[in-house]
């Protein structure tokens, strides 16, 4: 074989073709394999160096050659036969290793690999052929094929045909293979078989590996078994093959050193003098300076082959586990071998891949190049890779999978610190709003690129400032992002990268009380820095919303934690007085900073005379803040603040109610002094302070339990001659009702243990009277008053319900019922001012207010709800709701949700029959109005939504499904009274079809029966009744798809009904089209709510009692069964425009009471963790802000 020169061998290019990026075409097609008559006979072996054309005996595997007698053989003409062995006996050992015992071996995990391959090649360096047939057997049952490759297949076939048999000998009923397994398994037999393959090529490379026989026939056998249609053949066999290539790696590397070392001592010999040079020295370098290029020469072979063959066509495969292993082992060539591999015709796929539709492959590739990224030496060729595929990286910031972004953008930030060009500046700007995702992982990677791209800016010739320069920057970056009222999560990006930066209080607090320094811009958001600064150190969480994996805090993080808070307190305590006096003006800025002391460790303040003095300080400066401002969000914050002062729990408290004691006394004197005025004929400006002083006597009062009996007194006659007089200013009459609402509230806070029944009667007539005041405001037009009170509400109501007084026996008188007007006022409330919409409404910042807009409507609908759940109100109460389930779900949906839930845990069938009243009233709307497809497909499709709330447990939903099934039946063959048609209300069976699909049939069957028993004869062959019919039988089809259409004909026609102008809000009407619904309003207060204990029920003597207000005592009436949801006080329906009443009560025959009339007892009821509290340290109306407070 001739010589090589280093300059030949370093003259390698793989990329010589591929220089545009494109993926490899070629010109030729794939014949097919010939049938096994026309094969051609098996030829001798030759050496692989010998076979290749003068120009691949010059280059290794990165020369890639057009075309090799070895790569036609193996891809464009039929497989060669494995060539056969030299001439001699076969000697075998006396118990050769088979096939099973390595699979053993590297499926269990446990056994030495190293041993296992040491005995292969014991048993193979006797008989090669017979060896070679264990390890290919081997790999046959890693793919989990139950066929053998036999000695004579091995002989006598192709490669071809041989895998063409083993296709056939699958299993045909199962996919599964080893490597499709899932779980540990998976993983032990992969790490294994991986490391079979790398240990044999290891244990190899001396000798073997150059036996033109073994790796040769392996890899042919491999190249075919990767073209496979069989998913198990190409996944195993591209996975081996992918690792032996690995390993090939490694030895060419290993190679080329020591190649490497032989020249120098080939050069160091030759430039010797003639005299001092030893001929037999030279030629034994230079004889193993060719051998070694002769080896190298044959794994160039060997590994171009594999790499044409098998990568070429497999790292764009169908599977993406085979695309993930492709590019996992092309990485290690790149890191392992990067004199070869590291060129643009390799890692294009790298970039090609990045495109890839799985993140586990996507995110295989920017792995890869972050470690190609942080060697210094591949930068300079990475410089294309870099232009052409930038775009694309910047484009996977915002890739769907978190995992895959946060590489990326650490990628990024590598590329950007590597490059001499690095990222522009606008390249950069698609980075930075990604500090305020939700995913942690993501915005701290995006943080730590902000922070080292602030951090370049800085001028580091100045290290003493080089923490203010760093915060100027941040408040400016802060200033010009979009993102303003987001600080916290700013900061919490920041907080892994620049967490020094950020608790540094004293720069912070030195730039803030400087006299000139900086614009009152800065200063706003360097305060809105600071406070979110101290909240994450104290809190040592990140904030609501932020997705976090990890959750709690490990002893370092608490000690952290704690230390930090420390430093914040000492720092703090003399200087928040100072910031708040120096700022006390901005409202704004005394918002933030009253926040800063909620973080504090307070019992600071009484360890120290100098610290008493600082705590009077800070109160005497909080009392002056509040006669300064009456700004809703300072008021918030400062009655908070009030309350932690006022714990108990610190030494100091006594220090604070005095302070705050004197401050109510001088508020309140001062309301006095204009309260006469306001009762006679006010001015402007009278109004004007004395609704400024109510404002903040509520937001004191909201935080501490101050005595107020003769300001409630006062309270309550202003807002009666305001109501009377409609004389209604809305700042006056909004902070008269807190006022009231909030001592009405801690008023059965204060009362004793035993309380005289003149205290009770006369905190009773106060709540009754306030109730009143509220309703009358939930039909004003200001809104301001009309949410204020509504809110409200709902928190006295729950205050003083059943359940809060039932622990209570002495306070049971307290128990306060709402009024029938009241109930339909509030509902009213909920469909006209909740479920409106407002897209017609002109707004100034359309997009901002609707979302504050939604969220009190959201806040307003849990209140509602929370009253239903907690048996304040009926769960009739609830139609009113369920109804607008499927219409406003995209904004109310999970609330509603979540208190249909709730109530099929107080009690399933009252729930279900609730569930069924809220259709019959829509059907009844519809009836009033012209009747139209669209509408009843609007009902039809409420009716698949509340049918899917009934779960998959068919057992234990049978009886609610049951009672809703006959409930409307019975509507739906009621006769009118005043209609010419004698059922009008027949078509509304086609809605309860929506709800056949739950039944169980034997549930069908007897429904059916009783469908029978209810309607007419005549009335079988209707269209509605053939529907519900062929539903209960099971032919009719599946959920969501209609059996037949509504046509108008078969609806009876009704006549129009005279209805009461939109807006109008009338509390009566003639008739109730409720009179008509087989379910009436009386549903009994829940037994059981998730707050409440059990309480035995009381019996009710007669049901035509009605049970007023004034004659609810201590004992609370609740119904012994079901049967009783249509007794009782009635809560009449309300629609938008009218309020109706209901005054009809129809009985039908029940023929499967049997299947219903169980006991309540064995009815699941839910109980809850947690008892409602009530007393709070803050009794503000507090309203939940997200659905998990409305509900834990």
């Amino acid at each position: 074989m001739p010589n090589m020169s280093s300059d030949d061998f370093h003259s390698y290019d793989l990329s010589a073709s591929d220089e545009d990026f494109e993926l490899p075409v070629k010109t030729s097609k794939r014949k097919k394999v010939a049938a096994p008559s026309s094969l051609s006979p098996k030829r001798p072996r030759h050496k692989y160096a010998l076979r290749a054309t003068p120009s691949m005996a010059s280059s290794p595997i990165l020369s890639m050659p057009e075309a090799s007698q070895e790569e036609e053989s193996s891809q464009e003409t039929p497989r060669q036969a494995l060539p056969k062995p030299g001439k001699g006996a076969m000697n075998r050992v006396d118990q050769p290793i088979s096939a099973k015992d390595i699979y053993d071996a590297v499926s269990s995990g446990k056994s030495d690999l190293l041993t296992v391959v040491e005995d292969w090649l014991d048993y193979y360096k006797q008989s090669r052929e017979p060896g070679l047939l264990v390890l290919i057997n081997f790999i046959v049952k890693c793919c989990g094929c139950q066929g053998v490759v036999s000695r004579e297949m091995l002989d006598s076939m192709q490669n071809a045909e041989i895998i063409a048999t083993l296709t056939r000998q699958f299993d045909q009923g199962s996919a599964r293979y080893p490597l499709s397994g899932i779980g540990s398994s998976l993983k032990r037999f992969r790490a294994g078989l991986c490391e079979f393959a790398r240990i044999l090529v290891r244990s190899c490379r001396s000798n073997l590996i150059y036996d033109d026989y073994l790796f040769p026939s392996l890899l042919s056998l491999l190249t075919g078994m990767s073209d496979s249609q069989v998913r198990a053949l190409r996944h195993t066999s591209t996975l081996i093959a992918m690792k032996l290539m690995s390993g090939l790696v490694e030895v060419v590397v290993a190679v080329s050193i020591q190649l490497q070392t032989i020249r120098w001592r080939y050069d160091l010999e030759k430039g010797k003098t003639v005299e001092a040079q030893d001929s037999q020295r030279l030629e034994e370098l230079k004889g193993a300076i060719s051998e070694l290029l002769e080896n190298k020469e044959e794994l160039s072979s060997m590994m171009n082959a594999t790499f044409r063959g098998i990568f070429v066509h497999r790292y764009r495969d169908r599977l993406v586990e085979i695309r993930a292993a492709c590019m996992e082992e092309l990485g290690v060539w790149v890191s392992t071998d990067p004199e070869n591999f590291l060129n643009d015709g390799c890692i294009k796929y790298l970039g090609w891949m990045m495109n890839d539709k799985e993140s586990v492959v996507r995110l295989q590739c920017v792995r890869i190049l972050q470690g190609l990224y942080q060697e210094e030496d591949f930068i300079g060729r990475l410089e294309l890779f870099t232009s052409r595929f930038k775009k694309r990286l910047l484009n996977m910031v915002m890739d769907k999978e978190y995992e895959v972004a946060v590489e990326v953008v650490k990628l990024l930030l590598q590329i950007h610190q590597s490059t001499d060009e690095g990222l522009q500046e606008e390249e950069c700007a698609q980075i930075y709003p990604l500090v305020y995702a939700t995913n942690r992982s993501l915005a701290s990677a995006a943080g730590l690129f902000l922070y080292m791209r602030l951090k370049s800016v800085i001028d580091r010739e100045n290290e003493k400032d080089i923490n203010t320069d760093f915060l100027q920057i941040l408040i400016s970056f802060y200033i010009h992002s979009e993102f303003h009222e987001h600080g916290i999560y700013l900061v919490d990006s920041l907080w892994d990268a620049a967490g020094s930066e950020l608790k540094d209080w004293e720069c912070m607090t030195t730039l803030l009380l400087q006299e000139a320094g900086l614009i009152n811009e800065e200063e706003d958001a360097l305060i809105e820095l600071m406070v979110c600064a101290i909240r994450r150190a104290a809190e040592a969480t990140p904030p609501v919303g932020r997705v976090q994996i990890k959750k709690g805090l490990n002893i370092k993080e608490k000690k952290t934690q704690e230390h930090d808070r420390r430093r914040i307190t000492t720092h703090f305590i003399p200087l928040l007085t100072q910031l708040l006096a120096k700022y006390s003006a901005d409202a704004g800025k005394v918002k933030l900073l009253l926040q800063a002391p909620l973080y504090f460790d307070l019992d600071m303040y009484s360890s120290t005379q100098l610290m008493e003095k600082h705590l009077d300080q800070l109160l005497a400066q909080i009392c002056w803040i509040v006669e300064k401002h009456t700004d809703k969000a300072v008021l918030e914050a400062w009655s908070k603040l009030v309350n932690v002062l006022c714990s108990d729990s610190h030494a100091f408290s006594s220090r604070s109610h005095r302070a705050f004691g004197q401050l109510f006394d001088s508020l309140t004197e001062c309301f006095n002094t204009y309260l006469s005025d306001l009762m006679q004929g006010p001015t402007d400006d009278d109004v004007f302070n004395a609704a400024m002083t109510l404002k903040r006597i509520a937001a004191l009062v909201s935080a501490k339990n101050l005595p107020g009996g003769r300001l409630l007194y006062s309270c309550m006659d202003l807002l009666k001659s305001r109501m009377e007089s409609r004389h209604l200013d809305e700042e006056l009459v909004v902070a008269a009702l807190r006022c009231s609402a909030f001592h009405l509230m801690w008023a059965k806070v204060n009362l004793p243990s035993l309380p005289t029944r003149e205290e009770v009667n006369s905190l009773k007539k106060q709540v009754r009277s306030f109730c009143q005041i509220c309703q009358t405001c939930l039909s004003l037009g200001q809104a301001e008053i009309r949410d204020q009170a509504f809110e409200l509400l709902c928190d006295l109501l729950m205050l003083y319900s059943a359940n809060s007084v039932r622990s209570e026996p002495a306070l049971q008188n307290l128990y306060h019922r709402p009024s029938d007007s009241l109930r339909a006022e509030m509902a009213g409330f909920l469909l006209d001012y909740v479920f409106s919409d407002t897209d017609d409404m002109e707004l100034e910042d359309q997009q901002e207010e609707e979302i504050k807009i939604l969220q009190k409507k959201r806040n307003q609908l849990a209140g509602y709800c929370k009253l239903v759940i907690y048996g304040v109100m009926d769960l009739t109460a609830a139609t009113d709701v369920f109804k607008h389930y499927d219409k406003c779900f995209k904004d109310f949906g999970d609330i509603i949700k979540e208190t249909i839930m709730k109530t099929k845990l107080i009690n399933p069938i009252l729930s279900a029959r609730a569930l069924c009243l809220s259709m019959q009233q829509l059907f009844s709307e519809m009836l009033t109005e012209e009747v139209s497809m669209r509408n009843i497909d609007e009902i039809r499709h409420l009716a698949r939504k509340l049918a899917m709330s009934f779960g998959n447990n068919l057992e234990r939903a049978r009886k609610p499904l049951v009672s809703l099934h006959m409930d409307g039946i019975r509507f739906a063959f009621r006769a009118s009274q005043e209609r010419e048609e004698q059922h009008p209300n027949v078509a509304f069976l086609e809605i309860l079809s929506e709800f056949s699909f739950k039944l169980l049939q034997q549930d069908k069957t007897q429904l059916a029966t009783y469908l029978k028993s209810q309607c007419p004869t005549a009335a079988l062959s209707w269209q509605s009744v053939s529907m519900y019919w062929r539903s209960l039988e099971g032919t009719a089809a599946k959920l969501g798809d209609r059996v037949e259409a509504v046509s108008p004909q078969t609806i009876p026609v009704t006549k129009r009904q005279k209805t009461t102008a939109r807006g109008s809000r009338a509390t009566s009407r003639k008739e109730s089209w409720l009179d008509s619904s087989s379910v009436h309003s009386g549903l009994p207060t829940p037994t059981l709510t998730s707050t409440a204990q059990k309480q035995p029920h009381t019996n009710v003597g007669s049901r035509n009692v009605v049970i007023l207000e004034s004659d609810v005592g201590s004992g609370i009436t609740q119904p012994e069964s079901e049967d009783e949801f249509s007794s009782g006080s009635q809560m009449p329906d309300v629609i938008p425009t009218e309020r109706l009443s209901s005054t009809a009560d129809h009985k039908e025959p029940n023929t499967l009471l049997p299947l219903i009339k169980d006991d309540l007892a064995e009815q699941e009821e839910a109980k809850s963790d947690e008892s409602e509290s009530d007393s709070s340290s803050m009794l503000a109306s507090t309203h939940p802000r997200s659905l998990f407070e409305l509900f834990d």
